[in-house]
């Protein structure tokens, strides 16, 4: 086998249980102390009985049994307790890491492969604690076995150590080719994961569009590769139980057979031969536990699968703090390349502080992206962003979170109350003030508890949800506020409102990801954007005399589809 990344996780997930490994070790080592004990005591009672010199060798055994049973006990206490808090710690990392993931990164794993990662992969990696445990004291019982029957005879040992090597070679074998197997299953099991989540995020449009045999179809397709990997990891570990059924009788034959050709010559006595039994059992215990192998590869493959997440490199920030300043973000020579070539091609763009400026451009032409690479959602892969004259890879996590405030066209993280909602990440103080310049107190005040409801008990329309996340980045203190096309979704009487109370706030500057004719109207300047490049910077009155932007705001197919399913769920 070949040291991975994944076995690193692994290691040092067995060492930041090293408290736990101290404990499980401690009992382990006293239960494999006892069990190297047993056969000898076993021995002596039976020669103690033979010879009728008393019962100590007899209280010995029961009393060494009373303990080794509350060692189990304690043992199997510890080893839940300790698996469970290294899953909790383990969790906690990598979700710490999926959140400081850049989106790009992000987007390379679907939702329902990590929540399997999260919930599944994790605790099969943090059950190696006790595996290392029960290795090690497998080893120990092992290495006692086999000391004690070089004593009792040396001929004994050498028997044992004639099946030996074929043994250990036939698990190395096993162990090297299960982990792939199961490191496929798994990926299998998490992609469909990713499916199922999918459908279950739009079943609506599922059932709208009469499609749920052939959703059913796509997210079970691989379902014949799990199969597969299912079976084809049973039948390897089935040929490694067959094969040691064969072979750990024919190793345990042979010592028991020089024993008896020893106690026939008077070399041992009967109890002798009776432990020889137990510590050639013994002896073989590492190699034959087949189980512990199977969850040894389980552990690798779960931790295959959680270091692909955790070796993709995370956002990092730097240390600076904004200065004083309206909030002017600047685009130097801003490139992003997605798989298909540049989305940004080299943006030069400032949008003055306390001014609004409108992206605009057809479908595909960079919109959310150039948002996204303001915000540092999105690192560009050449040039630079710059609020109030500092380069945001340079700003820290917190100076950065603080001064940039979202809205997005689907807000769809909306946790706890109304009020917890708006309020995440932002202040508290503002909730009630950010909702009624979102038009979002019309309906929260409507509701039973008002901004105490649920939101997950209450059903929202598309624009609702909108004003309820416009709320949020109003509720914001920064001094950038980003709408990535939170209006698509309300009327305009509303749309208005909303306008005339961003616009109140000259303490912020606005960039408006928009294809709404009437919010790039309202815009101070409106950035133009085809295929990836800035076509032209002006307000809206100057633009309007060129076709091509006419065209940008003519219904086109999209939005004729749009109004269909309007009225369908109408």
């Amino acid at each position: 086998m070949t040291w991975t990344d994944a076995d690193r996780l692994l290691a040092r997930t067995v060492r930041s249980g090293w408290a736990w490994n101290a404990a499980l070790l401690t009992l382990n080592l006293c239960r494999s102390a006892g069990a190297i004990a047993l056969p000898a005591l076993v021995a002596a009672a039976i020669d103690e009985r033979l010879t009728g010199s008393g019962d100590t060798a007899l209280l010995r055994l029961t009393a060494l049994v009373g303990l080794l049973l509350l060692t189990e006990v304690a043992n199997q206490l510890i080893a839940t307790w300790c698996v469970n808090s290294l899953v909790l710690d383990l969790r906690r990392r990598f979700l710490q890491h999926v959140l400081r993931l850049g989106v790009r990164d992000r987007g390379r794993f679907a939702g329902g492969d990590l929540t399997s990662r999260l919930l599944t992969n994790v605790t099969e990696a943090a059950s190696v604690v006790p595996l290392f445990t029960v290795w090690a004291s497998s080893l120990l019982v092992s290495g006692g076995a086999l000391v004690a029957l070089c004593l009792i005879d040396l001929r004994l040992a050498i028997a044992f150590f004639v099946g030996a090597p074929l043994a250990t070679i036939m698990i190395r074998a096993f162990v090297g080719r299960i982990s792939p197997l199961l490191t496929t299953y798994l990926a299998i099991q998490g992609r469909i994961s990713g499916r199922l989540v999918e459908v279950l995020t739009g079943i609506r449009t599922v059932r709208a569009a009469g499609t749920e045999r052939q959703e059913i179809d796509r997210v079970l397709s691989e379902l014949p590769g799990l199969h597969e990997a299912g079976r084809d990891s049973w039948n390897l570990q089935g040929r490694l139980n067959l094969r040691a059924a064969l072979l750990m009788p024919l190793i345990q034959v042979a010592v028991l057979g020089t024993a008896g050709y020893a106690l026939v010559g008077g070399d041992i006595t009967p109890g002798q031969l009776t432990a020889a039994a137990g510590y050639a059992g013994m002896a073989l215990g590492l190699l034959s536990q087949a189980n512990m192998f199977m969850a040894l590869a389980q552990a690798r493959a779960g931790a295959r699968r959680v270091q692909e997440v955790l070796s993709v490199p995370v956002t990092g920030h730097g240390d600076r703090t904004l200065p004083a300043g309206p909030g002017e973000l600047v685009f130097e020579n801003v490139t992003v390349v997605g798989q298909d070539g540049p989305v940004l091609d080299g943006i030069d763009l400032r949008v003055p502080g306390g001014g609004t400026v409108a992206v605009v451009g057809a479908s595909g032409s960079g919109k959310s992206t150039l948002a996204s690479v303001a915000g540092r959602l999105i690192d560009p892969d050449e040039g630079r962003v710059l609020l109030d004259g500092v380069p945001l890879r340079e700003l820290s996590a917190g100076a950065l979170a603080s001064a940039v405030g979202w809205a997005f066209e689907r807000p769809s993280y909306l946790a706890g109350t109304f009020a917890e909602a708006i309020r995440f990440g932002a202040d508290p103080d503002r909730t009630r003030e950010a909702a009624m310049a979102a038009q979002a107190d019309l309906f929260i005040s409507r509701l039973p508890d008002g901004y105490l409801t649920p939101c997950a008990s209450t059903p929202l329309s598309g624009g609702e949800q909108q004003r309820l996340g416009l709320a949020r980045g109003l509720a914001h203190q920064g001094r950038l506020l980003i709408m990535d096309d939170a209006l698509s979704s309300v009327d305009s009487v509303t749309e208005l409102r909303i306008c005339q109370a961003v616009a109140a706030r000259t303490d912020l500057t606005r960039l408006l990801v928009t294809h709404k004719l009437s919010v790039a109207a309202r815009a101070d300047l409106v950035a133009w954007l085809d295929q990836g490049r800035i076509r032209a910077l002006a307000p809206h009155e100057e633009l309007w005399r060129v076709a091509d932007y006419r065209r940008l705001f003519q219904p086109g197919p999209e939005d004729h589809r749009r109004e269909e399913r309007e009225l369908s769920r109408a």
